[in-house]
């Protein structure tokens, strides 16, 4: 099955491009304390491996 997709602006987030022709970005982000560096470094990650291009 094939959805039309519709025009749109490409924007950069870092080395991420977002819009236009690119591919869907996964983004997300961690849900521990910002106090907790070594917790949201682990879940960051954690994150990267799964696929997220946005944390």
């Amino acid at each position: 099955m094939s959805i039309p997709l519709r025009n749109s602006r490409e924007v950069t987030i870092g080395k991420v491009k977002i819009g236009g022709k690119h591919r869907i970005a996964v983004q997300s982000m961690a849900a521990t304390r910002t106090q907790d560096l070594e917790g949201t470094l682990r879940q960051i990650r954690i994150l990267e491996k799964a696929g997220a291009d946005l944390i």
